[in-house]
């Protein structure tokens, strides 16, 4: 069996219009070859797929049934050849990108939702993980960009173009300690448990970490959990308070004396020096750099 895309399109013409004259009009081909074209994949098949008794021919009822079949397999022939081309011009077979856990809220999406549009048979995948861990990744080159939190010392080997700005608040719940003061002190601080978030790897020291005993883990969402159970204080996004307006109820920011309760920082996009990015990559990161010139002009 040897079917062609040519011969499953003349196939579906002749469906759709009803007779082979018809179909060769609307390919723009001779008659004479539509037929032969039926022909021979009636053979291929061993089926008869044409009842060619009067004037125009009529579909048997196995030629219903591969009818249904043909327009999906057209669609899928045709994204697999733009597949291959698009890999041929060096898109990637695969584009893994990981979010820092804290900037999951934030319109992420849209950056994904760009790529999409513009080489819709590329496979996205997308990770979460604590900001220490997106860099290793990056650094392994397990994942080629990464959406994460300007770094205060950066590894030579990455890249990056900034995005915007994300606020952090320092916060605890209603009936935690530090609440009930009017002014947290940096002393009252570091006496008190933080939850952290924080890398899986109980080796590397979390970022955003300020008082001695501390509990981590790898997504603020958890923490939030935690310090809504009163079982520390933490820094959590801004944004989370608009995400859920609830929380400005069950949750204080905390007034801090000795620095501001509000951390600003620039959400990155950060890619490793060392890995050879395909055409999507350099897509996102040119269409950044592109917004970031235009901010500034």
């Amino acid at each position: 069996m040897n079917i062609n895309q040519e011969q499953l399109i003349i196939f579906q013409s002749v469906m759709e219009t009803g007779s082979f004259s018809a179909a060769a009009r609307k390919l723009g081909k001779v008659p004479s070859a539509v037929s032969m074209s039926i022909a021979n994949m009636e053979i291929d098949l061993n089926l008869n797929l044409f009842e060619r008794k009067g004037r125009e021919p009529v579909p048997t009822p196995q030629a219903h049934v591969l009818y249904e079949k043909s327009a999906q397999l057209l669609i899928e022939m045709n994204q697999w050849k733009q597949q291959a081309f698009a890999l041929s011009t060096g898109l990637e077979s695969a584009l893994n990108i990981v979010i820092v856990s804290e900037l999951l809220h934030t319109h992420w999406v849209d950056y994904i939702r760009l790529i999409e549009q513009k080489f819709p048979t590329l496979q996205i995948n997308i990770i979460s993980a604590p900001q220490e861990d997106a860099l290793a990744m990056l650094l392994d080159q397990s994942a080629q960009l990464a959406f994460m939190f300007e770094r205060e010392h950066l590894d030579h080997r990455e890249q990056f173009v900034e995005i915007k700005k994300e606020a952090l608040v320092a916060v605890a719940a209603n009936e935690h300690c530090l609440a009930q003061l009017d002014e947290v002190s940096f002393k009252d601080l570091v006496q008190q448990r933080q939850i952290v978030v924080a890398s899986r790897d109980s080796k590397i020291k979390p970022e955003l970490l300020f008082s001695k005993q501390y509990w981590r883990t790898d997504n603020h969402h958890s923490a939030c959990m935690m310090i809504l159970g009163e079982l520390g204080w933490g820094v959590l996004p801004s944004e989370m308070f608009i995400e859920n307006p609830k929380l400005s109820n069950q949750l204080k920011i905390l007034n801090i004396l000795d620095f501001t309760p509000k951390f600003e920082y620039y959400i990155d996009l950060v890619w490793s020096r060392e890995s050879s990015l395909g055409v999507a990559a350099h897509y996102l990161i040119d269409h950044l750099q592109l917004q970031r010139k235009r901010a500034k002009d």
